[in-house]
């Protein structure tokens, strides 16, 4: 027989991958229940209220993928590093937590998402700060463009990053969209490839590749 400990997991699985799916408003104890094959009842036993259920995926499944995105920041490392490594981490986290991407889109991002003033509440500013000032002295130092606004760099990266995996899972459920070149959304390697280009030289094309075609007039 499942331990309390295992029953109060598949509880929040259950509830984590019916709030990415449907939507936190549409999902009832009662569909959570239902979805793991136990009563409301035991549902209540393990949290006292829907909102406490909410809590705790928000604790225990959402603040685990922002902080296995964050917490190896140290602030000092080259800062094109500490940006890359933090895409490389997201995706590679998002194979663990499949249900992420939709989760935040829906529940973070999206005005009215029931987890944003909850996630706001729990923030790595500090980390955050470490970020910042580490792009700042590299724009100070000519390494980074100074264009660039540091605080913003974060926010285009997750948008980079997120909704395209969000979308790639509209894809998968609805395979007869028509997208130009649906592999590549679904490709994990293909967008971490994909970001990381356009982060480091955006449109312009590679220095050999402009010298090849210049050689070539």
């Amino acid at each position: 027989m499942a331990s309390d400990q295992d029953s109060r997991e598949k509880l929040l699985d259950t509830a984590t991958l019916l709030f990415s799916s449907q939507g936190i408003a549409a999902t009832t104890v009662a569909a959570v229940a239902r979805g793991a094959g136990v009563t409301p009842a035991m549902v209540h036993y393990y949290f006292k209220t829907r909102d406490q259920l909410i809590e705790a995926v928000v604790d225990e499944r959402v603040c685990l993928f922002v902080n296995s995105i964050w917490d190896p920041i140290r602030g000092d490392e080259p800062p094109e590093d500490m940006i890359l490594d933090i895409v490389e981490r997201m995706i590679a986290t998002t194979e663990k937590m499949p249900w992420m991407p939709a989760l935040w889109v829906r529940e973070v991002l999206s005005d009215g998402g029931q987890l944003r003033e909850r996630m706001v509440q729990r923030v790595p500013l500090a980390k955050i700060a470490l970020f910042s000032e580490n792009v700042a002295r590299s724009q100070q130092a000519g390494a980074i463009n100074p264009g660039l606004e540091p605080t913003l760099i974060f926010i285009s990266v997750l948008g980079l990053t997120m909704l395209p995996l969000a979308m790639a899972r509209t894809l998968k459920n609805r395979p007869l969209l028509p997208v130009v070149n649906k592999a590549a959304l679904l490709d994990k390697t293909v967008l971490t490839r994909h970001i990381k280009a356009l982060l480091l030289s955006g449109l312009a094309l590679p220095a050999t590749a402009l010298s090849d075609a210049h050689f070539d007039e």
